[in-house]
């Protein structure tokens, strides 16, 4: 875990420091000295008497104790160095800069495990190696620029990548993000991200200053720890988002069925990041503008109100508010509207957007804000969009913006995009601790998201209706493989799961009296081939015994069939269920609309199994296929409770069916309360 010589350490030593500060060992000592750290501070140099002014040693056993090793020299001479510090001079904590590790191979992963070792028997803590190096408000261990503005309340940020983390801090500067500590973990071959998380949150009343988290992750390694951590972070009112890179589909050209097909290790990250409540972004810009939202007032409801001074960054911040589910609501007409009406200039509208055109001046913003604030109680927050051509100075609009931010009880998200413009303006706006959105779009798609990240789920398993010992007598009794249709409607109604009444035939004879006992109209379906309406295996309103004859023989000749399934014919909107199993995760659960659209449109949510009552219910909620299954257009729907329950039932009979390798039930046919599984295919594998 990190330690205290780590993260403030009394004294450092820069192994390979160099006057050179092109090389990584002289930028990380003139960082060093030009973020003025307070302890003691050596270099290591065997060929320069001086380094930057700094006391200078030949050797490593020439240092007297050190707290903190930054080394930046070749990997083979690593070893030897952090033997001599953790041995002879109670050093505690390293940064290994340099590259030539594990992620160049075998030779270099020997040289890693010896390191850590070495670390582990003096109860040391190790970042990297292979990374950057980490910052800190008190020290700058990097080798790197920019180093950002180093603040206590700033966001906590650790990334497994060095050069993104650089590009990350680039993106976020400008914005007026400041930052508590960066740390850059490499190679992550004592302490990854996993470790840092649980760092934060076993010593979260010492982190109540930074409340903001962010991550930059290319490897998941310990999914459990990692949701562990994560998820007590937030329920502790810690804010966090990540990016998570990587997540290759390449796995999905092996799988035979449809959820194969879909779940890839992208659904599991997704469901992992939703049942902690992270906030998931996919790209630079999208973390960091996230990350100003976090760091900003919080907005209770979804009702904004944007104040202008230019129409067409409005409607497009309109869009993408609106679009991910923010409202813009209009403001009724009443005496608080004409008031502000009239105080404005001619032409100027009240609508929401409220726009006070070009020629808007300071004091209008501060009346229109002062309105939206105390007079207008179905609005929750507030969008700013003030730039300028360049042709006066708007230090009273960003002077007025400033006060209101740290006045308002409602947000407000100031969008300035004049970057270049009034740069000047722009600067004095940021230097009194205000974040900055110069891009509209890019504001509204980062509120809409963290609106949309659902709160962590509860750790609890749903039995209502789950008998566990039935479901393991079927798993264990059943070979590895599809199980059969009979099996897999015993396994369902083990879990509760409601499935059509159907029936398994392999001769004519037998097809007649099961269509007999199940009644017309029916389905028929082959049993054998896995995709069945590929290959003309299912056939609908099957409605006398001579079409059955028929449809029996038909079917028979079809490759690869073995029998034949009749079914009651089910009414109402298909949906669909599945799951894949992903080593490192469990259960990734999908669901959607069914039939043949999951595989075109798809348009599937993913969970983690187990799953509450109420994660279902954000699965459901965040399908664009919803309005479907609320009803439309007169059309009846589907009762979303009815089918939380089942897709939670699922997720239990899941956790207790680690063997179950895939599974789809598609279509599940849906008509208010009523669902039932119409086709279900199952894989287990020990």
């Amino acid at each position: 875990m990190l330690n205290r010589q780590l993260l403030s350490p009394s004294s450092i030593v820069v192994v390979g420091a160099s006057n050179n500060i092109t090389k990584p060992g002289g930028k990380i000592l003139k960082n060093l000295l030009e973020h003025e750290f307070k302890g003691s501070l050596y270099a290591v140099n065997p060929n320069d008497d001086s380094v930057q002014g700094v006391t200078t040693f030949k050797s490593v056993n020439d240092l007297p104790e050190t707290e903190l090793a930054i080394l930046a020299i070749p990997a083979k001479s690593c070893p030897e160095a952090v033997t001599i510090l953790t041995k002879v001079k109670n050093t505690k904590a390293f940064i290994i800069i340099s590259g030539g590790f594990s992620e160049m191979g075998t030779e270099g992963a020997l040289l890693e495990k010896e390191i850590v070792d070495l670390v582990n028997k003096a109860e040391g803590c190790l970042i990297g190696p292979n990374c950057i190096g980490m910052l800190t408000h008190d020290y700058a261990g990097v080798f790197t620029e920019p180093i950002p503005r180093l603040e206590p309340t700033g966001v906590d940020f650790v990334s497994g990548s060095g050069a993104t983390a650089v590009f990350i801090m680039e993106s976020a500067i400008p914005k007026g993000l400041t930052f508590s500590r960066v740390i850059s973990v490499g190679n992550s071959a004592q302490l990854g991200v996993e470790e840092v998380l649980e760092y934060w949150d076993l010593n979260s009343e010492n982190e109540s200053e930074a409340r903001v988290k962010l991550l930059y992750i290319e490897t998941i390694h310990n999914p459990d720890k990692f949701l562990y951590h994560a998820t007590s972070l937030v329920r502790k009112g810690f804010r966090l988002a990540a990016i998570k890179a990587g997540s290759s589909k390449a796995g999905s050209r092996a799988a035979s069925s449809h959820t194969g097909a879909m779940a890839s290790s992208d659904s599991a990250v997704e469901a992992l990041f939703r049942k902690a409540g992270i906030v998931r972004c996919y790209g630079r810009e999208e973390l960091t503008t996230v990350a100003c939202v976090l760091m900003s007032k919080q907005m209770k409801g979804k009702k904004m109100a944007i104040i202008t001074h230019a129409g067409g960054p409005a409607v497009m911040l309109t869009d993408a508010l609106e679009s991910g589910g923010i409202n813009i609501p209009n403001i009724p007409d009443s005496p608080v509207k004409q008031r502000l009406k009239d105080s404005l200039f001619p032409g100027s509208s009240v609508e929401n957007p409220i726009d006070f055109l070009a020629t808007g001046t300071a004091e209008q913003l501060d009346l229109i804000i002062d309105t939206v604030e105390n007079e207008m109680d179905d609005i929750d927050g507030m969008a700013v969009i003030f730039g300028s051509p360049g042709l006066t100075s708007v230090k009273d609009v960003y002077q007025v913006l400033d006060r209101k931010m740290k006045t308002c009880k409602k947000p407000i998200y100031p969008i300035l995009p004049s970057v270049m413009n009034v740069k000047k303006d722009l600067a004095y706006f940021l230097s009194h601790g205000n974040v900055n959105f110069p891009d509209e779009v890019l504001l509204g798609r980062a509120l809409t998201r963290v609106k949309l990240t659902p709160k962590p789920s509860v750790q609890e398993i749903f039995l209502d209706g789950v008998d566990v010992p039935q479901i393991r007598r079927i798993i264990e009794s059943s070979p590895n493989g599809y199980l059969t249709p009979e099996i897999t409607g015993q396994l369902l109604a083990a879990a509760s799961i409601p499935m059509v009444k159907e029936i398994v035939v392999q001769s004519e004879a037998e097809a007649i009296l099961a269509a007999s006992a199940i009644g017309y109209p029916l389905v028929m379906k082959v049993v054998g081939p896995l995709h069945k309406t590929d290959v003309g295996g299912v056939t609908l309103n099957v409605r006398s015994a001579e079409m059955v004859s028929v449809e029996f023989n038909r079917m028979m000749q079809i490759k690869h069939t073995t029998a034949v399934v009749l079914a009651e014919q089910a009414e109402g909107i298909e949906l669909f269920l599945g799951a894949s199993y992903e080593p490192t995760f469990g259960h990734v659960i999908l669901c959607g609309i069914g039939g043949i659209f999951v595989e075109v449109l798809k348009d599937t949510t993913s969970g983690l199994a187990p799953l509450t009552i109420c994660e279902a219910n954000s699965m459901i909620r965040n399908l664009k296929a919803y309005p479907i299954i609320k009803g439309f257009r007169g059309k009846p729907g589907v009762s979303r409770k009815k089918f939380a329950e089942i897709i939670v039932r699922l997720s239990s009979m899941l956790r207790f069916a680690t063997e179950i390798k895939e599974m789809d039930l598609n279509p599940l046919m849906g008509k208010g309360d009523r669902i039932v599984a119409v086709d279900a295919r199952i894989r287990i594998e020990r």
